[in-house]
């Protein structure tokens, strides 16, 4: 990983490169692509923040986090959190820092907006990121959202 990780806004000038990335093969049936990512942004535009993850001029990875929402879905609002809602990560340009990046800024915005803690889900499995999003410090709270785990980082 190099200092020159930044992230940038999905524009015009670089909308195509965005939906061309691709994750490894073994991988996409774990994570959205990042076109079903963006409709989901663009109907959820309160909720919904993507990114692109760049190193220097070249795109490595897409995020995007969710931010305060009523997690429960109930209604009540008894349950607003805020976390990290997709991870793509390029085929080829994995295990260089750039999740781990991609995690930090996430949670850099969540402190900012006032939040203490990251919730992330994915799907479980020796074939899925739970050890990358433990390893980072997450601990599993025992919910499911649909068929993936939950889990929090704790931002104190």
């Amino acid at each position: 990983m190099t200092s020159t990780l930044r992230l940038a806004e999905v524009t015009a000038a670089n909308i195509d490169a965005a939906i061309e990335l691709k994750v490894q093969p073994e991988q996409s049936p774990l994570v959205a692509p990042v076109v079903k990512s963006l409709a989901e942004a663009y109907v959820h535009p309160g909720v919904a923040w993507p990114r692109l993850i760049f190193d220097g001029d070249r795109l490595v990875g897409f995020l995007m986090a969710f931010l305060d929402i009523d997690f429960a879905g109930d209604g009540t609002g008894a349950d607003i959190r805020s976390g990290l809602w997709r991870l793509n990560i390029a085929a080829g340009e994995q295990g260089r820092g750039y999740g781990r990046f991609a995690v930090e800024a996430v949670a850099a915005e969540i402190r900012r907006r006032g939040g203490d803690r990251l919730t992330a889900c994915w799907h479980p499995g020796g074939d899925g990121p739970e050890r990358f999003y433990l390893r980072l410090g997450f601990r599993l709270t025992g919910e499911m959202s649909g068929d993936q785990v939950v889990g929090e980082l704790a931002l104190g």
